[in-house]
């Protein structure tokens, strides 16, 4: 209640630009959506926002310009498709299971992804066709995968790398 409290004072005057900093932190996903929608109206009638967040996938909702940060410098600007299609390849495939760490070393072997990260224990891979790694996939009993597009969070991290900061 206190986050739509924040933003309807924020309205009230009408203004032309508007300056929110993590508007959905907190908020249960009704909530989130609610706001995304209002955002977006403010936006089809000319206001400029300028939002600051940590979530990638409400700037990739929201902006049609996207900077990222990383330890107080600027590292990429562009709107989010474009950002999208120039860092980073279009599908990626999560793989999970109790060989998927073995797997992924293999993988890279073959040559199946354009990159691979291991992250605790899971797989990602990162491909511009999925079609022969997801076959790969298959073949091996006990793994697991999630094929999706690639998003602007994949960009976020590959950017500024995936190691926690103070």
């Amino acid at each position: 209640m206190k986050r739509r409290l924040t933003l309807a004072r924020a309205l009230v005057n009408d203004p032309q630009v508007l300056f929110l900093d993590e508007p959905t932190t907190g908020l249960d996903p009704q909530a989130r959506h609610l706001i995304w929608d209002r955002l977006r109206r403010l936006l089809s009638l000319g206001k400029t926002i300028l939002l600051t967040t940590h979530f990638m996938e409400e700037a990739e909702r929201l902006c049609s310009r996207i900077q990222i940060m990383d330890r107080g410098k600027m590292i990429a600007v562009d709107s989010p498709q474009a950002m999208i299609q120039r860092e980073i390849e279009p599908t990626v495939v999560e793989v999970t299971g109790e060989r998927a760490l073995v797997w992924g070393r293999d993988t890279t072997q073959h040559g199946l992804a354009a990159r691979v990260e291991v992250v605790g224990e899971t797989v990602f891979a990162y491909c511009h066709d999925a079609g022969a790694l997801i076959g790969e996939i298959r073949s091996k009993p006990g793994l697991r995968y999630l094929q999706r597009p690639a998003n602007l969070e994949d960009v976020f991290l590959k950017l500024t790398g995936r190691d926690l900061r103070d």
